[in-house]
């Protein structure tokens, strides 16, 4: 009998393994290559919309903050937090007793210039005739005519002060400087005020027209400007805007875009962009956020879901199947999308046929069923 040791056994074994997986690699081969099953679609041309959404801040047409410009208690309040008031109305009166005593003591020093000024120009007048008749000398003349010109120069003092007391009466009552809303009250009746308070006595907000402040960064200025043309183009043919308000609603006025500032803040590389919204509900007010919504209309343009799409070192490509196979092709897209699709401005026309999902496990050649 025939001995057989381990290592022989061990041998065959490992042959018998060898020839089995030939056997079904031979038979596992295929005659040409496996086609891959993709999600295809034909390129054609629509009608699309997109919107691109940017932070914001509302502020009044005109935020004007109330200081006095005279010291003193407040003697009374005219006004409530949240009132609608008109240009020139009263707001708040400061103590004008002693502004009272200033402007009275100021019109009698007026009184008594005009009384010195009378008296100067007596003797000048008479000291011209003794003069001309040689009863009194140069020296004389001369020093009638300066105490002359002296008590003229009082006068105009006294005049100027009387303005100024007068001023400062009239500012004991403190005004709306334009039509808006009261803001908070701070400060209450016997509270002393003076031109230098840490804060303001309240801020009347102009809410008629609200500014909606927003930034764009420098490729989306670039965006629009190719957009449009130029900047001027930009901001007369611009669609109007929405107002996403900060509970995640849509406000019912629509906006338009006013003016987008010219000059890129260095350290952000942003611009700032006011839009103006009409406010007749008074829904919106100053100090508030939400976003501002603008939409970019696209006519008879090519529309590809992203999925469609890979990205290489800030390129973007499609696969386009051709013949049966995988073509890599580069494209432009809009600067603006959704986050589910793409606006192709050149690469691609209508009847090509795309892989439109999966493009990322694509290669090229790769056989598509």
């Amino acid at each position: 009998m025939q001995k057989v040791t381990v290592k022989g056994k061990w041998i065959q074994l490992m042959g018998i393994i060898g020839c089995t997986l030939c056997m079904t690699s031979c038979k596992q081969t295929p005659g040409a290559q496996v086609k891959s099953d993709y999600a295809v679609m034909q390129v054609k041309t629509a009608d699309k919309e997109l919107s691109s959404s940017y932070s914001a801040t509302i502020r009044g047409r005109q935020d004007v903050d109330i200081y006095p410009q005279v010291s003193g208690t407040i003697e009374r309040l005219c006004v409530t937090e949240g009132e609608k008031v008109r240009r020139g109305q009263l707001l708040f009166v400061i103590d004008q007793v002693p502004y009272k005593a200033a402007l009275t003591t100021a019109i009698a020093n007026v009184e008594a210039a005009k009384a010195g000024l009378a008296t100067a120009e007596l003797t000048y007048n008479s000291t011209k005739e003794l003069y001309a008749r040689k009863v009194v000398s140069q020296f004389n003349l001369q020093t009638a005519q300066n105490t002359y010109l002296t008590a003229k120069a009082q006068l105009s003092q006294a005049e100027a002060q009387e303005v100024n007391a007068r001023n400062n009466l009239s500012y004991t009552e403190v005004k709306s400087p334009s039509d808006g809303v009261v803001g908070a009250l701070p400060y209450r009746a016997g509270a002393l005020v003076s031109p230098n308070l840490p804060q303001p006595l309240t801020t009347v907000s102009d809410n008629a027209d609200m500014y909606v402040y927003f930034s764009m960064t420098e490729n989306q200025l670039l965006s629009l400007t190719r957009e449009y043309g130029n900047m001027e183009e930009a901001l007369a043919n611009m669609p109007e805007v929405e107002l996403r308000l900060n509970d995640n609603s849509v406000y019912d006025k629509k906006g338009k875009i006013e003016s987008i500032s010219g000059v890129i803040d260095r350290q952000t590389g942003t611009v700032v962009a006011r839009a103006v919204f009409p406010n007749e509900s008074r829904l919106l007010h100053s100090g508030a956020s939400g976003n501002v919504v603008i939409p970019s209309i696209y006519k008879d343009c090519i529309v590809i879901p992203q999925g469609a799409t890979v990205q290489l070192q800030n390129k973007t490509i499609v696969y386009k199947v051709v013949d049966g196979k995988a073509t890599s092709t580069l494209i432009t897209v809009a600067g603006i999308n959704n986050g589910r699709e793409y606006i192709v401005l050149d690469g691609l026309k209508p009847g090509d046929e795309i892989v439109s999902s999966g493009a990322g496990l694509v290669r090229e050649g790769t056989q598509i069923k």
